[in-house]
C-alpha cells in the first residue's frame, strides 16, 4: 500500500510518502505566491526520491491553509488530526503534541491510541509562531538561523511584555536604544513565544511525553525557553516539519491508529 500525505502551509509545502508503513520518499518546497504549483514541484520530487509515479500512489490525503490547492489530493484531514497521528507514530508514549509553524502554533493532547482528546490554536496572532521570530531577526538585524543560538548566549532575563507582534517590534526598538546585549534580546523574544504556546499547552493540560513538531522546532532558542516554560523536556523528533504530512499520509492508509 503506498500512500502520501501533503502539508500545504503557510511558508512551505511538505510532502511524506508511505509504502507498506515506511517512509519512501519526502519532499519540502516554499510555497511562494503560486501554491498550486509548489505542491506539484513538491509532490513530484517526493514522488522522484521514492522511485515511484502518481499512478503507484493508492491514496492521496492533504492539510493545511492550502489544501485546496492540492486538486490531486483523494481527502483531507484537519492539522491537528495529522500531527496526532505523526506524533503517536513516532513515539507511542507521546500525550501531548506542540506544533508551531510560520503562522500558528497548536497544543494538542491525545490518548495512548493516538486520538485527540482536546485542543487549542493559536491562529489570531503571530506572537505565538515562527512569523514572529522572522519579525523579531529583521529588527534585530540577525539572520533567522542564528537567532537561536544567539539567545542561548544570554546572561539576563529581559521580560517583552507586548502580546502582539506590532508591538513587540516598537518594545524591541526600545531594547535596542537602552543597549541590551543581543543575546538577552534574542532570549527575551524566545520567552515571549514561548509563554504563549505554554498558556495554550496548560489550556489542554500537559501530560507527558511532550514532543514539539513544526518548523519552529529547529530554533534551539526556542526549546530552551519552551523547556523552561513547561518545567520539562520536550522531544525533538528527527525532521520535524514533516510530522504533519506524515500523520496524513498514515491517515491515507486507511488503517487504524
Amino acid at each position: 500500500m503506498v500512500s502520501a500525505g501533503i502539508d500545504c502551509g503557510a511558508k512551505t509545502v511538505k510532502v511524506v510518502i508511505l509504502k507498506d508503513g515506511r517512509v519512501v520518499g519526502k519532499s519540502l518546497v516554499l510555497a511562494g505566491i503560486d501554491t498550486k504549483a509548489s505542491v506539484n514541484q513538491a509532490f513530484d520530487e517526493a514522488l522522484g526520491k521514492a522511485g515511484l509515479t502518481e499512478n503507484d500512489v493508492g491514496n492521496i490525503v492533504a492539510i493545511g491553509a492550502g489544501k485546496n490547492e492540492a486538486t490531486f489530493a483523494k481527502s483531507a484531514i484537519t492539522e491537528v488530526a495529522a500531527a496526532s497521528r505523526g506524533a503517536i507514530y513516532l513515539n507511542p508514549d507521546v500525550r501531548t503534541v506542540i506544533d508551531v509553524g510560520a503562522e500558528e502554533g497548536r497544543a494538542i493532547k491525545v490518548d495512548e491510541s493516538g486520538r485527540v482528546v482536546d485542543f487549542a490554536i493559536n491562529e489570531k496572532c503571530a506572537a505565538g509562531a515562527g512569523a514572529f521570530t522572522e519579525a523579531m531577526a529583521r529588527a534585530l538585524e540577525v539572520k533567522i538561523e542564528e537567532m537561536g543560538p544567539l539567545s542561548l548566549q544570554s546572561t539576563q532575563v529581559v521580560p517583552m511584555n507586548a502580546q502582539c507582534a506590532v508591538f513587540a517590534e516598537s518594545e524591541l526598538v526600545t531594547l535596542v536604544h537602552s543597549k541590551i546585549p543581543k543575546p538577552d534580546m534574542a532570549r527575551a523574544i524566545h520567552d515571549a513565544i514561548a509563554d504563549r504556546i505554554v498558556s495554550m499547552v496548560r489550556r489542554v493540560g500537559i501530560e507527558k511525553e511532550i514532543m514539539l513538531i513544526g518548523g519552529v522546532a529547529h530554533n534551539v532558542g526556542f526549546v530552551s525557553s519552551l523547556n523552561r516554560g513547561l518545567k520539562a523536556e520536550v522531544i525533538v523528533p528527527e525532521d520535524p516539519e514533516y510530522v504533519g504530512a506524515l500523520g496524513a499520509a498514515l491517515a491515507g492508509t486507511g488503517k487504524p491508529r
